[in-house]
């Protein structure tokens, strides 16, 4: 067996253990792996290179955005990198990250030994460097980059130069991935479940990834119709989206959003079981409402579908649709504040701590809730058409985005780190991440309200003088919170390979921490059970079971 040190101990179980049999040594593990650590290793290393890529993206927006008047790109280049931002985040950071934090944890929860379809996450994998070699490949072409937004709206991508195909072939790659990805997660969870663990005893983080991989592969496919009509209007003399041709823009927009919002829940979904997790275990107490929180979940995917047209209520539509989609946006609220009630009844006089996984759920609760508050603000049709193309929704998407799906992603990763690797990390330096990342959010997005209610547009290179100073709050903003980005890097690198001398993880890294993950050693081995591990589900209670530390809620 193959042992990792630290101190000269051994770390038995370690990820080079030989459990049955062990990874293959080299480059070729990497790339011909099947084994779900290792792929979730591979997304979630992606997602950080993408992190970065679009955080760079993004400092160029905000570097030019820093004064009025134009600084060093003119306006279809600054648009390249806005429109290439969004993408990256979206499609390259945030998905792929809840896909590796699925393919590893996952499995390990409901007691699988591996996810469904080995090969097949493989390739779901392989797929998005591909995708992403040819979405940049347009900044190297005549015409340059994508600069009509992530939308994609016609008939102005029509005009989009020599890369307009490799961009529609990567979302397509894109879309390959996540529903191989996703029907992978479904299939798993369906039948690989240990015996004895029932739907409604499943962990809360299980629970929201069966919602979202239905929402994926449910609206996937619209994309990829949507895309594929704009490549035939642009190639093949069709006008699904052509006016001269008798076909209609605004189509273009109903498809798009039809997937385009239930989107937003697919990169929201699964940071609800995220912090669903993480609160109960540093609060010491079981979630509240755990059935309440999966028929919220289960509410939410369902409403996500039959919002989309809120999206576009500038657009002009006809005053019974505008009412249908104005009430039905509205309605989604009641079981996102169920889910955000629930989080805080179990923080109430439960035994606290506030590590840094904690830190940052807290942080969720509070501001993906002011984006919340924002998103009910442009649900109502007479006040939307104020907020509408303005950087009040700049701030509002982003509330949900970066303290939403970027903070929870960062906080399962100091939670599950410790299982991942055997080593403790430094939770000082994890507090000064998460305090630095808090402050300097809302240093960029919060003065973007004003920005927005004062009239600023979005996607303008150029602005007038009375903006001035909000811009340049939000610009400093922006390069300190990347800058703070890279304790988190640290933190990570210094756990994967530099180690000597780090705390070594006990098996259950949290006293609060509950579920089939923390039976196996820490660090994971390669293979987590070898048998279904019926014997530590209780089948007569929602509860799995430790035979060290007594009854365990798989709730939490």
């Amino acid at each position: 067996m193959a042992e990792q040190t630290i101190h000269g101990e051994a770390l038995e179980h370690g990820p080079q253990a030989d459990h049955g049999h062990g990874p293959p040594k080299g480059i070729m593990r990497w790339i011909s792996t099947t084994n779900h650590k290792d792929l979730g290793t591979l997304y979630l290393v992606f997602s950080c290179l993408m992190f970065i890529i679009g955080g760079i993206f993004s400092l160029v927006v905000r570097a030019e955005l820093m004064e009025p008047g134009l600084q060093f790109l003119d306006p279809s280049t600054y648009n390249e990198f806005m429109t290439m931002h969004a993408l990256v985040m979206i499609f390259g950071a945030i998905m792929p990250g809840f896909v590796g934090l699925a393919n590893w944890m996952v499995p390990m929860e409901v007691g699988a030994s591996d996810l469904a379809l080995p090969r097949v996450n493989n390739w779901g994998f392989w797929l998005l460097p591909f995708a992403f070699v040819l979405l940049f490949s347009g900044f190297f072409m005549p015409g340059g980059a994508p600069q009509f937004g992530w939308t994609m709206y016609p008939p102005m991508v029509l005009q989009m130069g020599a890369a307009f195909p490799f961009m529609i072939f990567a979302v397509h790659l894109m879309g390959i991935s996540s529903i191989t990805g996703a029907i992978n997660v479904a299939v798993t969870i369906l039948n690989m479940r240990a015996p004895g663990m029932t739907l409604m005893k499943m962990p809360i983080f299980a629970w929201s990834w069966l919602i979202t991989a239905y929402l994926l592969i449910v609206t996937m496919p619209v994309l990829a119709g949507a895309v594929t009509m704009l490549l035939t209007d642009k190639y093949f003399g069709t006008s699904f989206f052509d006016a001269t041709g008798g076909g209609d823009p605004i189509l273009y927009e109903h498809v798009f959003w039809f997937f385009g919002h239930p989107e937003v829940y697919i990169m929201i979904l699964p940071a609800f079981g995220i912090i669903s997790t993480i609160i109960p275990t540093f609060a010491r107490k079981p979630l509240f409402g755990y059935e309440s929180m999966v028929y919220a979940l289960a509410c939410i995917g369902f409403l996500s579908m039959i919002v989309w047209a809120h999206h576009m209520f500038a657009d002009g539509l006809p005053l019974p649709a505008e009412l249908f989609f104005m009430f039905s946006t509205m309605l989604i609220s009641v079981p996102t504040g169920v889910k955000i009630f629930n989080w805080v009844a179990t923080m109430w006089r439960g035994s606290m701590t506030y590590e840094t996984p904690m830190l940052f759920s807290i942080a969720f609760v509070v501001l993906f809730s002011i984006g919340g508050f924002s998103g009910l603000m442009m649900a109502m049709a007479p006040v939307d058409f104020q907020y509408h193309n303005t950087y009040f929704i700049v701030a509002h998407f982003h509330y949900v985005l970066v303290p939403g799906a970027a903070f929870s992603i960062i906080a399962a990763v100091y939670y599950w780190l410790p299982k991942w690797t055997g080593v403790m990390y430094n939770e000082k330096l994890g507090k000064l991440h998460f305090w630095l990342s808090l402050v300097f959010i809302n240093v960029i997005f919060f003065p973007q309200h004003f920005l927005g209610l004062a009239g600023m547009i979005r996607r303008t290179a150029d602005y007038p003088v009375q903006f001035a100073d909000w811009n340049m709050v939000s610009s400093i903003g922006a390069f300190a919170f990347f800058a703070s980005q890279f304790i988190f890097f640290y933190i990570l690198i210094r756990c994967l390979w530099f180690r000597k001398g780090m705390v070594k993880a006990t098996d259950r890294v949290w006293d609060g921490a509950y579920g089939l993950e923390w039976v196996v050693p820490s660090p994971a081995p390669y293979h987590s059970f070898h048998e279904p591990p019926g014997e530590y589900v209780d089948a007569e209670s929602p509860w799995v079971l430790d035979v060290d530390h007594g009854p365990m809620a798989a709730r939490g």
